[in-house]
């Protein structure tokens, strides 16, 4: 077997996203990029299990109210439940969301943690939002592991793994750091738009020729 030509494969996604980017996906990131770690921390969480058009909308609702660990801590659930709405489990991420922010004030003077371990400390914080804080917030190298990019990697046969946090640690031993701030959003999109997780469109896809299709029975 050949080993995986995992530069090759990057390049030519990469090429891919060039040619085409989904409206919701493009405007998800090119809000994150514009925030501070800890709207970049809010917003994940909101994110989580909900439409990136939705988590635009909902992010930008509750950051007119307030956008500071402070001014969201004075703020009722109720009012956050509304300002989210209609995110995904739009009530407990609003208490959770309060939480965090009281948080941050009580335990560090308001100034959002850098390191995994510190953003684990948070209740509802796992390892896919810290290392997205790391990556988006702090601009540190750090691998986000979602459905898609734990997805892709196996497709590929980059990592032979059963989870997303076994993935990220596979990732950390093999591969190279250059890769691993811009990895997340490049498979997030490449999984909506190519590689599906049921049938995927393999006659479109630029890496058909590299990629094992492990675990693919039917594809376009």
């Amino acid at each position: 077997m050949k080993p995986i030509q995992i530069g090759k494969i990057i390049n030519k996604m990469q090429e891919a996203r060039k040619v085409s980017l989904p409206t919701a996906v493009e405007s998800f990131i090119s809000l994150n990029k514009k925030r501070d770690p800890f709207k970049v921390l809010i917003s994940t969480i909101i994110s989580l299990r909900t439409k990136d058009e939705v988590t635009y909308k909902a992010s930008k609702n509750l950051f007119k109210l307030a956008s500071t660990p402070e001014t969201i801590a004075s703020l009722s659930t109720n009012k956050i439940e509304k300002a989210i709405f209609p995110c995904g489990f739009y009530k407990r991420k609003a208490k959770t969301i309060k939480d965090i922010s009281t948080k941050l004030i009580a335990d560090y003077a308001s100034i959002t943690p850098d390191t995994i371990d510190e953003l684990l400390k948070f209740k509802g914080v796992g390892r896919k939002t810290a290392n997205l804080v790391l990556t988006l917030g702090f601009n540190k190298p750090a691998i986000c592991v979602d459905t898609h990019v734990h997805r892709i990697f196996n497709r590929i046969g980059y990592v032979k793994t059963d989870k997303p946090d076994d993935t990220e640690f596979a990732l950390r031993a093999k591969l190279p750091k250059k890769y691993w701030i811009p990895i997340n959003s490049l498979l997030v999109f490449y999984g909506q738009s190519i590689c599906r997780p049921v049938s995927p469109l393999c006659s479109k896809c630029t890496i058909e020729n590299l990629c094992m299709r492990n675990g693919v029975s039917k594809n376009r």
